[in-house]
């Protein structure tokens, strides 16, 4: 029995490149017209990505990079508090050639960092595995991906529960052919990105955080990451689309979000022992 535990560990360490990571079978991507509701507004313009269309998120991937160049989706009120338990099932995405796979990130120092996120992916046992692709990845220094950048998420999912209103969600990175690569040729970001537009009042917002070594902590005050959105769409190299009427928001005056409160409501839905 030993031997045999054995083997399936390692079984599943080669399928995800993961230890004790989940083992799932792949959906093949949906046609990119299906995504029209992860990008209402438009697509994202911009040069040499593959559009991949999955029930949850919409990416624009970049295959020379070996990264996603943007990912966008809708985020409902009714999605933002799942209850799927979180199962690290990183994979290759069998959709795509010779893309980054999880091996790449070993040893490196950088984590699997999400651009579509695994809390905004939770409402749905398929939906939660697909937010583990590869192509949904980027590198990302530990001090960003655990610390504001996760503030940031968890924000939106609090925006999306206390007023009761649906998001759409534009991230990347931000990166060139000049950056370090890790593994078998995956690009290291030198900025992430996030712009985050209120599907009801047309309220916009941007912020942009670096990601140069050694990668402090950035604190957890979102207003010094504000950024103008046209700002953002010059240094991704992506122009993105908003709704008519659009209202940018300025620093200080973004969406409040009582963060205990959405613990609580997590906890009444999902149970006392669920991940907040």
């Amino acid at each position: 029995m030993r031997q045999f535990l054995i083997l399936l560990a390692v079984a599943i360490v080669a399928a995800t490149g993961t230890p004790g990571a989940t083992a799932w079978t792949q959906r093949a991507p949906q046609d990119p017209q299906t995504c029209k509701v992860h990008a209402p507004y438009g697509f994202p313009q911009t040069t040499g990505v593959q559009p991949i269309c999955r029930q949850a998120y919409l990416v624009g991937y970049d295959a020379a990079a070996k990264l996603p160049k943007y990912v966008t989706y809708e985020l409902l009120p009714q999605n933002a508090l799942g209850c799927v338990a979180r199962t690290n099932a990183f994979a290759t995405d069998q959709s795509v050639a010779g893309g980054a796979t999880p091996a790449d990130y070993i040893g490196t120092g950088y984590d699997k960092g999400h651009m579509s996120p695994d809390g905004d992916l939770s409402w749905n046992v398929q939906v939660e595995f697909e937010s583990f692709l590869m192509t949904n990845m980027s590198p990302q220094a530990g001090s960003l991906n655990r610390g504001i950048w996760k503030l940031l998420e968890t924000s939106i999912r609090g925006w999306a529960v206390q007023r009761n209103q649906s998001y759409t969600v534009y991230v990347g990175g931000v990166y060139d052919a000049k950056n370090m690569k890790i593994g078998s040729g995956v690009v290291v970001p030198n900025g992430f990105y996030k712009i985050v537009i209120n599907n009801q009042t047309n309220e916009i917002a941007g912020w942009a955080f670096p990601h140069m070594a050694p990668y402090p902590n950035l604190g957890n005050d979102l207003t010094k990451f504000r950024l103008p959105v046209t700002q953002i769409e010059s240094v991704a190299g992506v122009q993105f689309a908003f709704p008519n009427a659009a209202v940018e928001l300025q620093p200080g005056t973004e969406w409040p979000v009582d963060f205990g409160a959405l613990t609580k409501a997590k906890r009444a839905k999902c149970g006392a022992a669920s991940n907040d």
